[in-house]
This record gives C-alpha cells, sequence and structure tokens, in this order.
C-alpha cells in the first residue's frame, strides 16, 4: 500500500474563509482511508459501454487510474489542511483490482478485452466512400471497393479502345476492299474497252476484207504472165520529167491488155513519148492511161466491162523493150498517183 508523506507545518497562516474551512474540518473529526471495491459502491443499473480506442483498454483502464488519483490527491490536500494532527497514510489499490471496479462499475461482463481489441482492430476504419452499389455487392473496404472502380473503369476503357481499333480496322478493311474492287473494275472495264476495240478493228478489217473481195470481183489486172520493171516515182534520165510516172508490167509483144474496171473509152491512138495510148475513164472520174500498145482494140466512147480486152502489149514510143505503161489520174488531174497503191486499195495485188 502506498501513503501519504506525514504532513509538513504550514509555513503560512491561512485567513479568512480558508481557517474558517481549516476550523470545520477540525470539528468533523479524523479522515479515515476509503478502498472502493464492488462491494462497496452500488452498482449501476444498465450497461455503460466506453468507446474503444486503439491499444487495447487504454482508454478505460486511464479513467480508472484518474479516479483514484484525484482521490488520493484530494485526500493529500485534506490530510495537509489539518493542523495537528497525524499524518494519514492513504494506500492506492491494485491495477488488476482497479479494472476489476471499473468493469463492474460500467457493467462490462463482455469476456477478453484482448478478443475486442483484435475485432476492433481488424474492421474498417472507415465506410467514407462506399457507394450504394459497393454496399449491394458485399464491400466494406472503402479502399477495395475504391480499387474495384479503378479496375471497372480501366476494363471499361480498354474495351472501348479495342472496340475503336476493331472498328478502325474494319474501316480500312472495307476501305482496302472497296479499293481493290473498284481497281478490279476498272482492269476489268479496261479490258471490256481493249476486248471491244479488237472486235471492233478485227470487224473493220474483215469488212475491208470483204469489200475488197468484193471489189476484186469488179477489178482485175490489166494483163497476166509479168514482171513489174519499173515503179511510181523512181528517178532517171529516161523520163522527160525526170522521174517515173507510172507502173511498168514487162510482157512479151502481144500480151492482151484488159479493161481493170468497166467505164468509158475517151481517148484512143498516138500520143507521142507513149506510144500508142488507150484512156479508160471510169464512173468516179479516174483516168487509167494504157500506153506503149502494139494494137489498140476500142473505140472512143465505147463501154466496156472489167476484164474486157482493149489492146496488147507493144514497144511503141520512148521504151527500151516491150511493156505496158500505166498511169492514174484520178479525176482527170494531169499529176497522176501511184498506180500500186490504187491496185491494191481494190483488192488487186500486183
Amino acid at each position: 500500500m502506498a501513503s501519504n508523506r506525514p504532513a509538513q507545518n504550514p509555513s503560512y497562516v491561512p485567513s479568512g474563509a480558508e481557517v474558517l474551512d481549516v476550523d470545520r474540518r477540525s470539528e468533523e473529526g479524523t479522515w479515515e482511508e476509503w478502498n472502493p471495491t464492488a462491494d462497496s459502491v452500488r452498482p449501476v443499473r444498465g450497461r455503460h459501454r466506453v468507446t474503444k480506442q486503439r491499444g487495447g483498454g487504454l482508454a478505460r483502464s486511464s479513467t480508472v487510474l484518474g479516479v483514484g488519483v484525484i482521490a488520493a490527491v484530494g485526500a493529500g490536500g485534506m490530510a495537509t489542511a489539518q493542523t495537528g494532527k497525524p499524518p494519514v497514510s492513504i494506500s492506492l489499490p491494485d491495477l488488476s483490482s482497479v479494472t476489476d471496479s471499473a468493469r463492474a462499475l460500467v457493467g462490462d461482463d463482455s469476456g477478453d478485452d484482448s478478443d475486442t481489441a483484435v475485432q476492433t482492430a481488424s474492421a474498417p476504419l472507415t465506410g467514407a466512400g462506399l457507394t450504394g452499389a459497393d454496399t449491394a455487392a458485399g464491400s466494406t473496404d472503402a479502399g477495395e471497393a475504391l480499387r474495384a472502380r479503378i479496375m471497372r473503369q480501366a476494363e471499361a476503357q480498354q474495351d472501348q479502345a479495342d472496340s475503336a481499333a476493331a472498328r478502325a480496322a474494319e474501316t480500312a478493311a472495307a476501305k482496302q476492299a472497296a479499293s481493290a474492287a473498284k481497281e478490279a473494275e476498272a482492269k476489268a472495264e479496261k479490258k471490256a474497252a481493249e476486248a471491244k476495240e479488237k472486235a471492233e478493228a478485227e470487224a473493220k478489217k474483215k469488212a475491208a476484207a470483204e469489200k475488197l473481195a468484193k471489189l476484186a470481183k469488179q477489178f482485175t489486172l490489166p494483163t497476166s504472165s509479168y514482171t513489174i520493171t519499173s515503179t511510181f516515182g523512181e528517178a532517171g534520165s529516161m523520163w522527160s520529167s525526170g522521174y517515173h510516172t507510172g507502173l511498168d508490167f514487162a510482157a512479151p509483144t502481144g500480151t492482151l491488155i484488159k479493161a481493170i474496171h468497166s467505164g468509158t473509152i475517151t481517148e484512143a491512138g498516138w500520143a507521142g513519148s507513149y506510144g500508142y495510148r488507150t484512156i479508160l475513164t471510169l464512173d468516179d472520174g479516174t483516168e487509167l492511161w494504157f500506153c506503149h500498145q502494139s494494137s489498140i482494140s476500142v473505140s472512143v466512147g465505147q463501154k466496156v466491162s472489167t476484164g474486157e480486152v482493149i489492146g496488147r502489149v507493144g514497144a511503141t514510143g520512148n521504151v527500151t523493150g516491150p511493156h505496158l505503161h500505166l498511169e492514174v489520174h484520178p479525176g482527170g488531174a494531169a499529176t497522176g498517183i501511184d498506180p500500186m497503191a490504187w491496185l491494191r486499195s481494190k483488192g488487186l495485188t500486183p
């Protein structure tokens, strides 16, 4: 047991109300020691619980300890205030008995404080930040609930990014497919156009061939058993114009000369350097000159048909040997054109 130190004589004399108070206490008699116990304290009805803080039952023990300290200090003060009295010893209760007494005062018989402290420590510190959805989902920890919301938000953003990437890929694929389809369509159109052009060219060629074949029935070469010795435009001193103005068919004298096409004989007789010459005028005005003949079989104004004999090959006029000199004058012009090209345009190949 602890006891108070012996009271010291005061070095001053109290006055006024303090003297009256000391006298009054002297009259009341000697102070006795009182230790509160469960039997001496009247039980308090009801159950009073003290909010427990971390660190176990520190708050409850501190409260009881504070009550004991206040009682001890008060008793010591009262003992000191007595004059001429022997010091009174005051003992403090054991901590375990104080704890039991405080537990009896508040009516707490719930059991071991350590279990309650563990439960308190393991419980969530606060419910702040919890939403109704978190509570409905069974979340009791605000940190875990926040983490769950962040994860859900991240997953939602990832899903949106994946969806956007998928849409972009689909759009790119659609554009690529459209471009490929357009390119294929352009190639197909180009190929079709080329095929059409080729078909049209072939059709034109076929039509031209048919026309030439038909013309070939209407036109014929002027002689047979011949050799081409001089062509149109050859230069030389043998020709008065300085160049050859027709096409020469070399053949033996007396070889038959035929009308290339139907027409009218507009000239038949001697023509100087051309020798004996016959001019056949066609329906379109083209004049055909047959020169260097040995003989003439037609007369002016006579109508002849294709292949009809009009004379014979000879060597009259300015010649070096027997041959037929043929000239073509479109529209009766003084200057002629290449007889070889004109014959080929009629389907004939000299």
